[in-house]
């Protein structure tokens, strides 16, 4: 992989991982575009390695807001009256919608790094999702504020985080499509969209290093991209949470539906290769 490839890679992820339009399926079809394997674990631990700059950018943005989860979380472990306060919860909760995709992900890692990679894939999930982000603006009430969260919105939010796990569906569309159905309003839905992402993504980066390093892919290509993909998602968190105070997340239907019908023309015309 060359420089310039690893930074076009860094780009795409920074652009695509918080925004509902699937960044393992718009990595996956940039792979493809720049004639890499995306079969090769070595670009399968490449893509996991540089979430890591995204991951960054979170912790970073939301620095403020992490250290006072972490700091209540931890002295509510051993002080009743640092439990109930929301930053307290909030760990309880980021922790609790972490398990599913965990789980998830270490039973089904052959599967998702292998068959789940097929463009075919990515195209159906591109517009199967779309309808769900769709129905849920369409049900979403907005009616409860982040103070209003509860254990089952942690549980039903990890879940989707699990299903998300199939390239197409968008992390962050999954969850923020989950928290409108469950009457949270947009930004709450979104910021917590960025919370959970943290552990499951910093995990799957640190999983699959050995990876990214088996093959051709040098710490030089991965230091690039990852700080390419920081610098581009922080920026990208910026904008999404702007944008979400007073836009519905169905903006993105029509790209993902325009993406995903181009990917079935050019699969179904050979233009394209599915692997």
């Amino acid at each position: 992989m060359d420089y310039w490839e690893a930074a076009v890679l860094g780009v795409v992820e920074g652009l695509t991982e918080f925004l509902p339009v699937s960044s393992t399926g718009h990595l996956t079809i940039a792979e493809k575009l720049l004639g890499l394997d995306v079969d090769d674990p070595a670009v399968t631990g490449y893509t996991a390695v540089i979430q890591m700059g995204a991951i960054a950018a979170v912790i970073v943005y939301f620095a403020r807001d992490i250290w006072n989860i972490i700091k209540a979380w931890t002295l509510g472990l051993v002080r009743s009256e640092y439990r109930g306060h929301l930053d307290h919860r909030m760990g309880w909760y980021v922790i609790i919608a972490t398990i599913p995709v965990g789980v998830v992900g270490l039973l089904a890692k052959d599967l998702i790094t292998g068959d789940l990679r097929s463009l075919w894939v990515v195209a159906f999930a591109l517009i199967g999702w779309s309808a769900v982000m769709w129905l849920a603006e369409r049900m979403a009430t907005q009616d409860r504020p982040e103070r209003d969260l509860g254990l089952r919105d942690a549980l039903a939010i990890g879940l989707a985080q699990a299903v998300a796990l199939i390239p197409g569906i968008s992390r962050s569309g999954a969850t923020i499509s989950v928290g409108l159905f469950r009457g949270l309003d947009r930004v709450t839905a979104t910021r917590l969209s960025f919370f959970m992402a943290i552990p499951a993504l910093l995990a799957a980066g640190v999983y699959q290093l050995k990876d990214a390093f088996s093959g051709d892919l040098g710490a030089g290509q991965a230091i690039v991209g990852i700080l390419v993909a920081f610098v581009v998602a922080y920026a990208s968190i910026a904008w999404l949470l702007r944008f979400v105070s007073n836009h519905s997340i169905g903006w993105f239907v029509p790209y993902r539906l325009g993406l995903g019908v181009l990917l079935l023309v050019l699969l179904g015309s050979g233009v394209l290769s599915p692997t």
